[in-house]
């Protein structure tokens, strides 16, 4: 990610660059909106070369898959230098969820560490920049940004899977809500039970705003507890 294997010096000047190979599994994800359509045979076959020569410059698909990770993620926007701490993670959350539904297969992309690649780590520091004014200690700086991308990402990967889902069937959460009526017990599950009288699966509206709007929600109260936070260490 960060190019810092060297070049072989003998042979052949290569015809393939890394980021030749990553551009390809890129545009093969985003025309097929499916990570799983991306193999080195296809990669190798878009940019006009054999499998066996994408293995000089990317190891395996799992390398691939991380490289992408990052190439797919833009550098951030900088944040306006003129806002709090809560405006700014707002913002930057915001960008996130943007910039993640370019690339709706983003979300299946495998977590096996924290960011690394050099896009990944600008948007890290981006949100650890949106703190600076707040006098905590590096180390709780951290830790909110990491609770606040694990918030991200979760809600990105529900959220994709469930307009997946609502695609194929427009009625389903009223479906939903139409069979727990039939199914659930006032007496063994009381809290369930007075949701389903207040209507709330009665009537979804637009998928795509209501989930924006519940992504808004959750963030808030993230940050609620964020302020809490900051409030009482301060």
């Amino acid at each position: 990610m960060w190019r810092l294997r060297e070049t072989p010096r003998r042979g052949p000047k290569p015809t393939l660059a890394l980021d030749d190979i990553v551009r390809a599994a890129i545009e093969i994800a985003d025309e097929d909106k499916d990570l799983a359509a991306v193999s080195m045979a296809r990669v190798a076959e878009r940019v006009g070369n054999s499998t066996m020569a994408l293995y000089r410059h990317v190891k395996s698909k799992d390398e691939l898959l991380v490289l992408m990770s990052d190439a797919a993620l833009e550098r951030p926007e900088p944040l306006p230098a003129d806002v709090d701490w809560r405006t700014g993670l707002t913002i930057w959350a915001g960008a996130v969820l943007t910039a993640v539904r370019k690339h709706r297969w983003y979300a299946k992309l495998p977590i096996s560490g924290p960011p690394a690649g050099p896009n990944n780590l600008a948007w890290f520091d981006s949100a650890l920049g949106a703190l600076s004014g707040t006098g905590l200690p590096e180390e709780a700086k951290v830790g909110i940004v990491m609770g606040l991308m694990t918030y991200v990402q979760g809600e990105i990967r529900m959220g994709l899977d469930l307009a997946a889902g609502f695609a194929d069937n427009p009625d389903i959460f009223r479906q939903y809500g139409a069979t727990l009526a039939r199914v659930i017990d006032p007496r063994q599950l009381p809290a369930l039970a007075r949701v389903l009288d207040a209507g709330v699966f009665d009537d979804v509206g637009n998928f795509e705003q209501n989930s924006d709007q519940d992504f808004d929600f959750g963030l808030q109260l993230y940050l609620d507890g964020v302020a809490a936070f900051i409030e009482r260490v301060s």
